[in-house]
This record gives C-alpha cells, structure tokens and sequence, in this order.
C-alpha cells in the first residue's frame, strides 16, 4: 500500500535509528523487549575485549602491573557499565516528546498491518468488506501519516534550534478535520474499528505537536 514510513525514512526524519531509540512502551510487547536486550547484550560484548584491552594495557599494567584477578574483574564489570552507559545516553540524548512519536509511529503501522490482513481475508472469501469503506481508511491512513511525518519534522527543528520559535504555522497544520470528514457506514464492521483507531493516533500525534508548540 506504501502507507509504511520506512527504517531509512525515520532515520532521516529524527536524525535517529528508530531502533536506538529506547521506549518503555517496548516492556509491552515480549518480543521487542527480547530483541532490543539481545542487541544490547551483543553491543556490550562485543565493546568489551576493547575497552579491558585498553584498561588493562594503559591503565592497570603502568600501576600495578600484571594481574588476572583485575583482569577478570574487568571483563565482569565493563559489559555492565556498558549497558548502564548506553541505557544513560539514550535517556539524555532522546527526548520524551521523540519516543511519544515513536510510539504513534508504531500504533500507526499496527493498522496499516490489519489492513493488509483483512485485504488477505478478504481475497479468501473469510471477510465481508465493503470496498468503499476501505478506500476511507486507507485516504484517513494517508492524512495520518502526512502528519506523522510533520510532526516528526517539527519535534526535530526545534530539537535542533532550542532557541528557535516555530513561526511557520504550516508545520502545525494538521489533518484531524479532515479525518473526521471520512464517515464510515454504521456497518464498516472492521474497517470501522480501525478508522476509531486511527482518528486516536490522530489526536495523539495533534496533542504531542500542541506541546511541542508551547513555550519551553
């Protein structure tokens, strides 16, 4: 459908990896907690024999000279520290209002995926879809995503210009009206359930650019 707002497209946007970025909202989904601490835990890994390596060669060894005691001290010590630094880093360098939109990012690309399976159910013959309401939401997924990546947009120029005041109002024009024109049949059944759906990561995304715009 080419509704999704790609790894490379976010990274763009945010000056972020999207997967760099660390949310609580992860603690939600299982799978995502596990993936983000594997790639942590080969992150510490595999910094480790160079910072011991560099500990050990320049700093332990000139004072106190050879010692496997200190050496196995360190290779215990430093993937900790190394999680306890990055995990440090992230909290200081990305700011709340980031991961907020991360996160509508995410719940965006939830509906996007049920419509992509309904369309399968219904090529099966398991799902009684109207056609017309499909082109509603996918028209209110496009005006969803536009001001995604306004938004995004916005929380990174001022990210970026701390001092600047947000004079161009079209970086906070958003869609919700429009949306909110997109009336679906009483009947829409799924289609419906994920316009509501839609319209909230809408208010979201409106209330997250509302704050960006207040004075910090």
């Amino acid at each position: 459908m080419g509704l999704e707002i790609s790894k490379g497209e976010l990274r763009r946007l945010t000056g972020f990896d999207a997967d760099d970025v660390f949310r609580p909202s992860i603690f939600k989904d299982k799978q995502k907690i596990v993936g983000f601490l594997l790639n942590e835990m080969l992150v510490a890994l595999a910094l480790t024999p160079i910072i011991v390596g560099f500990v050990y060669a320049f700093i332990i060894m000139p004072t106190i000279g050879s010692s496997i005691l200190w050496g196995i001290l360190l290779l215990l010590a430093v993937p900790l520290l190394v999680l306890v630094a990055r995990w440090l880093w992230r909290r200081f360098t990305c700011p709340q209002s980031l991961t907020i939109l991360l996160d509508e990012v995410d719940k965006y690309h939830q509906v996007v995926q049920a419509i992509d399976i309904n369309d399968q159910l219904a090529l099966s013959g398991n799902s009684d879809s109207n056609i017309d309401d499909r082109e509603k939401i996918i028209a209110a997924l496009q005006l969803i995503r536009e001001d995604l990546v306004r938004a995004l947009k916005t929380e990174r120029i001022l990210r970026d210009n701390k001092k600047l005041l947000a004079n161009s109002q079209e970086l906070f024009i958003n869609n919700l009206a429009n949306l909110q024109a997109l009336h679906l049949s009483e009947q829409a059944g799924e289609y419906g359930r994920l316009l509501n759906q839609s319209l909230q990561i809408a208010l979201d995304v409106q209330e997250q650019v509302r704050k960006l715009k207040s004075p910090r």
